[in-house]
């Protein structure tokens, strides 16, 4: 499986000993690193976000840090992101050497980004030309790891996201696609999206369910439809709060040739604390797109046979052949 991966389930279990040493001297402004006891009850009475709004508030407190020189503290939260992203190591030694491989990842573009933001930090270049690269790849992994300006249907009010899941469901009836992207939904919401798959899902080729606050929990009411679609070669799962209880799940699912046929790409990053993708799983992937992309074969020619042209087919058997 390559590479050691590892996430901690909770940030409060190993306290970084700079940000607390920063937080004593009173001038270490940023709410999303403060991680006392009054604000996670607070969070704890309040339905957690998801894991990719965390993420983001890190990395614009890194472009904040940066922009007041602060660098050694943007290095602590960018071990506090990797960590949360399931990436052991946070210096560049430890990425190119200690970890040399990270096989099998379910974000592949995320760890790339990251690795490019630390090769910035620890071998910096001219002070202007490190600020434009370091708050590029800032601004790449805010893209990536939060919905795209044109998903922000998932800021609208709780009551309009039911307007908005039955406006896109009425829009894909004829289409090959089905993009829920940033719309929250519900467990009844995601049974009227069962409901819609088993009655027009047939010609579906790709379904979009990133950053539609999915748990374990609801993606199980929809997953049985979704596994009957046969046509289905691409299915999105990213930016939700699944678990890797949903990747055994898959797995087991992946096993049964008669679920998910077509399905060649699934992707499951930025989730809760699903890093790679384990070895079933791919194997199952690797053989249904085995199955819809065969190689063409090379016809093989007599000797004499000529092309419509009047020139020898390419096919010819070589001299050590014969």
């Amino acid at each position: 499986m390559g590479g050691k991966l590892s996430r901690q389930s909770s940030l409060e279990d190993e306290p970084e000993d700079g940000l607390e040493v920063a937080g004593s001297r009173g001038d270490f402004a940023f709410p999303s690193l403060m991680l006392n006891s009054e604000r996670i009850h607070g969070v704890l009475r309040r339905n957690k976000p998801a894991p990719y709004v965390r993420r983001s508030d890190w990395i614009r407190d890194i472009q904040a840090l940066l922009r007041d020189h602060k660098q050694e503290r943007a290095m602590q939260v960018l071990r506090m992101l990797r960590k949360d992203l399931g990436l052991e190591g946070t210096f560049l030694n430890d990425i190119l050497y200690r970890h040399v491989t990270f096989l099998n990842l379910v974000d592949p573009i995320s760890h790339e980004l990251l690795l490019s933001l630390s090769r910035e930090l620890q071998c910096p270049r001219k002070e202007h030309d490190q600020m434009k690269s370091t708050d590029r790849i800032c601004r790449q992994l805010l893209y990536h790891l939060t919905p795209h300006s044109k998903w922000h249907r998932h800021s609208l009010h709780r009551r309009k996201s039911l307007a908005c899941l039955k406006n896109s469901l009425l829009q894909k009836q004829n289409s090959e696609t089905l993009d829920l992207s940033g719309i929250p939904l519900s467990p009844r919401d995601v049974q009227r999206v069962s409901l819609y798959l088993q009655n027009q899902g047939d010609s579906l080729t790709s379904v979009d369910l990133s950053f539609t606050e999915l748990t374990d929990g609801t993606l199980e009411l929809v997953l049985p439809t979704l596994a009957t679609l046969t046509n289905l070669t691409h299915l999105a799962l990213n930016g939700n709060r699944l678990s890797c209880c949903t990747l055994k799940e898959l797995s087991e699912a992946m096993k049964d040739s008669a679920n998910f046929p077509s399905l060649s790409w699934v992707d499951l990053g930025n989730n809760v604390d699903i890093c790679s993708m384990p070895q079933p799983l791919l194997l199952g992937l690797r053989r249904r797109l085995c199955q819809q992309n065969l190689l063409p074969t090379i016809p093989e020619a007599q000797d004499g046979d000529m092309s419509e042209g009047g020139f020898p087919i390419p096919f010819q058997q070589l001299p050590w052949d014969r």
